[in-house]
């Protein structure tokens, strides 16, 4: 199967966006002690963050000859390739992200900071270290 370099330059320039998201996400977590209103920016920046991460690596697979068709299976994909180390906390993180686009309540804000801060983002920054290190950064 034949790939252009458009795969190539496609995971490459969403890398580029991922790794802006990381640093927001970062200051978001060492910020420490979070208002509701920045609990609320917290989650959102989480949300986005994720989507750009299992896209980079969907982007990045696809260049590598993978065919990836959803966010499951771009994690799946991933774990089995050796970008992320840890895939369960990844389906936990999207099964979480998915709950919390449908619905919105402080409990479960509060539920998911912890989750965010202690368990999500050091996968997450995991998957923008090895990216970054398959960029060149």
């Amino acid at each position: 199967m034949y790939y252009s370099d458009d795969t190539d330059i496609r995971w490459k320039q969403r890398y580029q966006n991922f790794a802006k998201a990381v640093a927001q996400l970062t200051e978001f977590v060492e910020k420490g002690e979070l208002n509701k209103f920045e609990v609320q920016g917290l989650i959102q920046c989480f949300e986005y963050t994720f989507e750009l991460a299992w896209k980079t690596a969907k982007d990045y697979l696809e260049a590598q000859g993978f065919v990836v068709k959803s966010p499951r299976q771009a994690i799946q994909t991933a774990y089995q390739y050796g970008l992320i180390a840890d895939g369960h906390t990844w389906i936990d993180a999207l099964e979480k992200r998915n709950l919390m686009a449908h619905t919105y309540n402080e409990d479960l804000a509060q539920e998911m900071q912890g989750l965010i801060c202690e368990k999500y983002y050091p996968v997450i920054k995991g998957l923008y270290q090895t990216m970054a290190r398959l960029y060149g950064d």
